[in-house]
């Protein structure tokens, strides 16, 4: 079959690549988009989220038999987004202000083929211990923090600081796996089907 889609993963993140995996999807295709990722003014970390994913499914240059999928997530304190962590400080200051907290953690996906776009966002409650300054210190020496929302990434070592999550984890890595298959499915990727 020569008519199957082929699917173009706006993003350079090697953990959405993983999840997609699990899919059984390798991307024929990563362009990470350029966009600007700053908050507006005022914005609130849901209505941001879904905003970044739909903006970077946009920005991506794609053939119409091309489906294009972006996801965006974003770790909400209150109203506050906490996005990746510019330096060991401000991951520090993050780790410090969820320590003991239930946040949210927020996953945007755009699906987008020719000027379609399928959109689903997940939002999943996650709590973090209380930190000890010896548990801190060791996750900031650890740099698993570096490009991670909210300064941790709940799959590697974080995962130990993370005793209750209520929604999905694969949303919490950064792609929710049914949601993104079943907007996958909606775009004509024949997911569950033979892509030879």
């Amino acid at each position: 079959m020569t008519d199957t889609p082929r699917l173009i993963l706006g993003s350079g993140s090697p953990r959405r690549r993983e999840l997609l995996a699990q899919l059984g999807i390798t991307a024929a295709d990563i362009r990470p988009p350029e966009i600007d990722e700053d908050p507006r003014k005022g914005e609130e970390p849901r209505p941001y989220c879904i905003r970044l994913a739909r903006e970077k499914a946009q920005a991506i240059p794609a053939e119409p038999d091309e489906i294009v999928l972006s996801a965006d997530t974003t770790v909400a304190l209150g109203r506050r987004i906490l996005g990746k962590p510019a330096d060991e400080k401000e991951a520090a200051d993050f780790l410090t202000r969820l320590s003991g907290r239930r946040h949210r953690v927020i996953t945007a996906v755009a699906v987008r083929r020719g000027d379609r776009i399928w959109e689903r966002d997940v939002v999943t409650a996650v709590k973090m211990k209380s930190l000890s300054n010896e548990e801190l210190n060791a996750y900031l020496a650890s740099g698993d923090w570096r490009g991670k929302a909210g300064g941790y990434g709940i799959q590697g070592p974080a995962g130990a600081l993370i005793p209750w999550i209520n929604g999905s984890f694969t949303a919490v890595v950064g792609l929710p796996l049914a949601e993104t298959a079943q907007l996958l499915t909606a775009a004509g990727y024949p997911l569950w089907k033979d892509r030879s």
